[in-house]
Order: structure tokens, then sequence, then C-alpha cells
């Protein structure tokens, strides 16, 4: 036991709790110091009567102590990126990777995944496996001493304060995100205006998503605004299912869309609109006189063509899918209406 770093850290005002021997597991049920800190005393006491234990510190507004826990060299670029501020600061070698330890009394939650780069931030609710422990042969050190530790910097503080209204298991309507590009897709602000429930999470995320891609927002602003978006619904997606959104993109089409999604209301987007307007004045309005003589099925898809596909680029099977209708007879009502002298714009199977 060394007895002055133990007191280093009860002076400091830290709270401590007893860890196994030789592990990163508490001896007992530690909630209680997470609200009142152990007597120098009771800690003291620990190392009889739990032969030799782990010591750890219980991270936030108890200890004022934020920790970032960081376990590869491509989570520590992006943090350095984020918070130079690291490189003065109190520093303790882990077993993988770093903590680095800062002072803050701001009420903060804990997250795996801090800005979105893989780095735990430990705040309320959490601890670290403080020095001098031992587990699995590694002892725990400073490389930069407590005396070192810095304030938490401010500029961080505010973005933390504004992006902590955003609470996991906490849906909130009218979610203020950080600004993107839109361009009259309301099918974008109806995703983030709307609390998820299970089942729709998924296809919901993916699709917001992709469409902030293709309104020219990059991918990392694009997945900020995903992950903020996923934390204020009241039963989020974990950490894993939400980088399984970000793995590939796509192109979306405003059908694909609606069909995944039946809450969309696409006669609020400006680009639907846009499009219907024109799909309607070229090929309806402009044909009015042929329509009666048309079947009743080549004017159904007509119609399926111009208000719900828009003057997309599809295949006779989607049609036929969507439609729910012979793959055939759909197949001849557009040879109909081509023959007829109506554009179809169809693309290859």
């Amino acid at each position: 036991m060394n007895n002055k770093l133990i007191e280093s850290y009860h002076t400091k005002g830290y709270s401590l709790l007893p860890l196994k021997s030789n592990s990163k597991l508490p001896v007992k049920k530690w909630k209680q110091y997470q609200y009142k800190r152990a007597d120098l005393e009771d800690i003291l006491d620990w190392y009889i009567v739990y032969d030799n234990p782990n010591i750890g510190l219980i991270t936030g507004v108890i200890s004022n102590l934020i920790v970032f826990d960081v376990d590869s060299p491509s989570c520590l670029q992006g943090l350095r990126e984020i918070l130079p501020e690291i490189e003065k600061t109190t520093k303790a070698k882990t077993k993988k990777g770093y903590h680095f330890y800062f002072n803050s009394s701001n009420d903060f939650n804990s997250t795996n995944n801090f800005l979105n780069t893989g780095v735990e931030f430990k705040s309320n609710g959490r601890y670290v496996v403080a020095p001098p422990s031992i587990v699995e042969g590694h002892q725990y050190s400073f490389e930069v001493p407590l005396t070192e530790i810095q304030p938490l910097p401010n500029l961080l503080i505010k973005q933390l304060e504004r992006e902590r209204k955003i609470l996991p298991g906490v849906y909130k309507k009218g979610l203020i995100l950080p600004k993107h590009h839109v361009k009259g897709v309301a099918c974008i602000n109806q995703i983030i205006d709307r609390d998820l429930p299970v089942g729709e999470r998924n296809n919901a995320l993916f699709i917001l998503y992709n469409l902030l891609l293709q309104n020219k927002n990059t991918r990392d602003h694009s997945k900020k605004i995903v992950i903020l978006k996923n934390n204020s619904l009241s039963k989020p997606l974990t950490n894993r299912e939400v980088e399984n959104i970000f793995k590939r993109g796509y192109n979306l089409k405003c059908s694909t869309i609606r069909g995944r999604l039946p809450f969309i209301e696409c006669d609020r987007c400006k680009k639907f609109r846009k499009g219907l307007d024109k799909m309607v004045g070229s090929v309806l309005i402009k044909n009015i006189r042929e329509l009666p003589k048309l079947t009743n099925t080549e004017r159904g898809i007509l119609c399926l063509l111009d208000v719900y596909f828009s003057g997309e680029s599809i295949t006779v099977n989607e049609i036929a899918t969507y439609a729910n209708m012979d793959y055939r007879i759909v197949k001849k009502a557009i040879e109909g209406l081509q023959d007829r002298g109506f554009k179809i714009n169809l693309k290859n199977a």
C-alpha cells in the first residue's frame, strides 16, 4: 500500500472505493461512494479487511474529476485534436493506453464514445482503476503527476453543456442539432422531430444518415447528427448498432424512403412537390385527352409513376411489387403506354 498516494487522493477530495486484488471489479456495492466519500480511516482499513485491494477513483461531481480513458493510438489522436490539453494534464498509464485526468465540477453524463472519438468519457456513475493498483501484471502509474492536473477547458465545457441537454432515454421534441444542409428535404426534419420506436429506429436513422450525405453534409458531421438524434430517443440504439448504420452509404430514392417509413409525408417536401409539378405538367395534363383511351391498368400505373415514384428511374419489377400486381400485366400495360407515346423512365432490372 502506498499511504502517501492514498492520502493525496483523499486530500484532493476524490471519492475512493476498494477493488478486488488483481482486478478492476469492486469488492462490494459502491453506489454509496457516488454520494458520500469514505473517511481516510475507513480507506486504510480496506487494506486489512480486503487483503491488499486495488483502489478506484469515482469520477463525476462527487470528486470534481473527469477522466478520459484511451485504449488505442487512433483514439488518442482523435482526442488530441479535440483536446490538446491532454499533453499537459495528469496522465496515468493503463495496460492498453492512458487515463487523462481533469478537474471539473460540472454535472456531465458519461459516454463510451466521446464526441465520436471512441474514447470513454468517465464522469457521473463511473470510476477508474487508479495507481498503484495492479491488474494482470500491469501496475497503474502516473506518467504526469496529480500536481499537474488541469481544469477542463471552458470551450469544451460549453460544447458539453449544449449536448448534455440531449440525454439518452429522454426524448425531447424539437431537438436542437448542429446546423446541417437540408435543401427543403422535409423528410429529414420529420425523422428528427419524431421519437422513433423500436422496429423503426434502424431504418429511420439509416435513412437520416444517407439523406444528410446526399444533401452535402460531411460524413463526420452526418454521423454526429445521427448519434445525437439516437441519444434523444426514449429507447436509443446501442453504440454498436449505431456504428453499423455508418458502414455504407446509399443514394436513396423517395419511393424507397416512403416504403420504409410510412410516417413520412411527402406533400411537405419541396423536392417532392417540384418533381410532382414537373411530372403532372409533362405527362398527365399534357396527355389528358388520351386518358379516356387508356385501360384501367394503364391509368393506374401512369398515376403511380407520376405521383408515387415522381419521375424516378425504376424497373418493371419494382412497379409490380409496389402495386401488388402480376409482372406480366404491368409489363404489358407499360408497353401499351409506350406505344401511345408516353415516355416511361425505366431502368434495366
